[in-house]
């Protein structure tokens, strides 16, 4: 073996002290079992190893060799912790962790003798340190070597305080949204996030899916950036209007589509009717847009239509936002005899309305009527069908339906957005929404998901005798819960959060002040045992409420 820089003796002698302390250290006993007698007595330390063949050896025999090869060089001490291990991934953390070790600027070993220690290839040799390379750890030298990187400068923190001046301000983008969507800590009960736990979730036809969609000669490829034809299709026929394929655009989930309405459908500083309370993700989409909220209020049947119809002549709105079916927060389900009325308010006065759908697949008993799009021939209703939810939050794929000049505006607007939504994403909605299985999964779904609601409602009766239940929704993911008028919903929640129970604050779902303090429950994450046990936790932090 050659070595490179320094004394070459006393190289010599590092590197023979280096290998006699690792042939000299104690071996483990020999395990009875499954060792060769031969095999037995090179792990009992009968044999005498070569002196010149370092081998992998014990703690303390490794301190005596980094001590003996320390003293010389950087590339004594660092072959002296090599072992003969053929597996790339794990010689690229033991090279990363020697290099770490390593003094700043130490040259390395040759390529020849890092395959010899490793016993690989010089491809992968020359592939591990490539991303060291890439990563900093190292930097090669022509006609030198490599070495360690030298060390970094110490600097003062950036200063980014000059952004301040360059960004000024930007209405709607609070923080609301994004604690929603953040991940409760793993030893917490959520009751705060909408989306399923894996528990819930189609895993197996998740996986069907994924494997044969990436299988397909399309998967990686563009698709028209309207979407996957037979996706669009399945959606338009969902809708029990008469839509084809051609009236929806893919998107990547439904908060894509949301932004995608409010920016191209209206322009910042136009008037959007909501529905007070309602979904955090449109409020913060609608804000983002930089369009102005008007809130109307609504019941347990829903938004009241003269409500709606004062605002739509009072503001001249053109859009209005809507979730007939189990709203978001309060789980309400727009009343039969409201829906034709609000359609006309809508029609009367030449606007949209944009239908969110996004609990279609969550009956929890009766079948909620269909969608409002089914009943307009005009083009006024913009529906969305989001499958986010009832597959899996990762699989962020949408349909938006729509006609006329909005369904071109929408789709040149979303093509600007990100151009198109990934080939491998919608085959694999496809195939779980027509997949044999899906209408027993939902089956399964439904069942759990009721006895989730019926423990967590049942615990809020016996435990919260002073909160109001809004309403028992017949579906969905929430219920929507009124605090005693005394309480804090700010200290509430974070008293809660400080005991292990995560909820959503209500104030997050209103357009504008919060007439009372409220709490969005949600039973799509914890079980039943772990909502009762929620429960009991809020129970104890309203009695400590002043």
């Amino acid at each position: 073996m050659i070595w490179r820089g320094g004394n070459s003796d006393s190289c010599r002698q590092a590197r023979i002290a280096a290998a006699t302390a690792a042939a000299i250290t104690d071996r483990p006993a020999p395990t009875i079992s499954g060792l060769k007698d031969r095999s037995a007595a090179v792990v009992a330390g009968k044999v005498r190893l070569k002196q010149m063949t370092p081998s992998e050896p014990s703690a303390s025999g490794t301190a005596v060799a980094i001590d003996a090869a320390f003293a010389v060089g950087p590339e004594v001490l660092l072959l002296a912790l090599m072992n003969d291990d053929s597996n790339s991934a794990s010689a690229q953390g033991r090279l990363e962790h020697l290099i770490k070790a390593l003094p700043p600027e130490s040259r390395l070993p040759s390529y020849r003798e890092l395959q010899q220690r490793y016993r690989v290839g010089p491809a992968t040799v020359r592939r591990v340190l490539a991303d060291l390379t890439r990563r900093g750890l190292v930097e090669t030298r022509p006609g030198s070597g490599t070495y360690t990187a030298p060390p970094r400068l110490t600097t003062s923190p950036a200063d980014v305080s000059w952004q301040t001046l360059a960004l000024g301000t930007k209405a709607g983008l609070g923080a609301d949204l994004e604690r929603m969507v953040t991940p409760s800590p793993a030893d917490a009960i959520s009751m705060a996030s909408g989306f399923l736990d894996e528990r819930l979730q189609p895993l197996g036809l998740l996986a069907a899916a994924a494997t044969r969609a990436a299988r397909r000669p399309q998967a990686w490829n563009r698709l028209p950036a309207q979407g996957l034809s037979e996706l669009r299709a399945h959606f338009a026929t969902e809708t029990g209007a008469a839509l084809t394929a051609q009236n929806v655009v893919i998107t990547p989930g439904g908060q894509a589509a949301l932004s995608a309405v409010f920016r191209h459908l209206a322009g910042p500083g136009d008037p959007v009717i909501v529905e007070s309370p309602t979904y955090v993700g449109a409020l913060a989409a609608a804000r983002g847009a930089g369009l102005r909220l008007v809130p109307v209020p609504g019941d347990r049947d829903g938004m009241q239509p003269q409500a709606l119809s004062d605002a739509l002549v009072r503001t001249s709105a053109k859009l209005v936002y809507l979730q007939p079916r189990y709203s978001n927060p309060a789980g309400t389900v727009l009343g039969r005899h409201r829906r034709r009325e609000v359609l006309d308010v809508v029609v009367a006065h030449g606007a949209f309305l944009l239908e969110d759908d996004w609990m279609r697949d969550f009956d929890l008993g009766q079948p909620s009527p269909p969608p409002l799009v089914g009943m307009d021939d005009d083009g006024h209703v913009i529906y969305l069908r989001s499958v986010s939810k009832p597959i899996a939050p990762g699989l962020r794929v949408a349909g938006l339906a729509a006609r006329g000049p909005a369904l071109v505006r929408l789709r040149r607007g979303r093509i600007s957005d990100d151009l198109f939504v990934a080939p491998v994403l919608q085959q694999i909605a496809l195939d779980v929404l027509t997949a044999p299985g899906w209408s027993r999964h939902l089956g399964s779904l439904r069942r759990a998901l009721r006895e989730r609601r019926d423990a967590l409602v049942g615990a809020i009766t016996a435990k919260l005798p002073n909160c109001q239940l809004f309403i028992v929704p017949a579906g969905g993911v929430h219920v929507w819960l009124r605090l005693p008028d005394s309480c804090s919903e700010p200290d509430v929640v974070a008293r809660a959060a400080a005991a292990g129970l995560v909820v959503g604050p209500g104030r997050m779902c209103f357009p504008g002040e919060p007439p009372a303090p409220y709490l969005r429950l949600s039973y799509a994450e914890a079980d039943g045992p772990a909502l009762v046990t929620g429960i009991g936790i809020l129970a104890a932090v309203l009695d400590d409420s002043p």
